[in-house]
């Protein structure tokens, strides 16, 4: 069990570090940019990792719905905003927004499909992400002034 939780604090580190480095990219050059180069870079290296462990293409990829493959487009989409936020917000206020929208939309998916969950238990996670969020931005603008 320890084995997954350490790659998953490894991952959570690698997503950070991808962002970091996306956002200062766009800095640079633009989001778009910054974008093509994270697909580009990430396409090569989880090809060459296909291609070395085996199963690159996953039986019964041709029969799964069309729908199915839109998570690329949709990763394009939110790199590339996540760069642009990245420059204009910074690092922590967007991880703080990319958790709290995660979060906020896993329950509303949960209502939508009828998954029995606790309506307090959601609603005082809702509050704390948005509290916690408010409190964040209260102490940035109070150091600033």
């Amino acid at each position: 069990m320890m084995v997954f939780i350490l790659l998953a604090c490894l991952g959570g580190v690698l997503v950070g570090l991808s962002r970091q480095l996306n956002g200062r990219l766009s800095i640079s050059t633009t989001p778009l940019v910054a974008s093509f180069w994270n697909h580009a870079i990430g396409f090569a290296v989880l090809t060459c990792l296909g291609l070395f462990a085996g199963g690159l293409l996953p039986a019964g990829a041709a029969e799964a719905p069309w729908y199915a493959y839109l998570g690329g487009s949709i990763g394009v989409v939110f790199v590339a905003a996540g760069s642009w936020v990245i420059a204009r917000i910074g690092a922590v206020n967007s991880a703080l927004l990319i958790i709290g929208g995660q979060m906020v939309t896993g329950v509303a998916f949960d209502y939508i499909s009828a998954v029995p969950a606790s309506f307090w238990a959601n609603a005082a996670g809702i509050v704390l992400i948005v509290g916690g969020m408010m409190i964040s931005r209260r102490r940035k603008a109070s150091g600033s002034q």
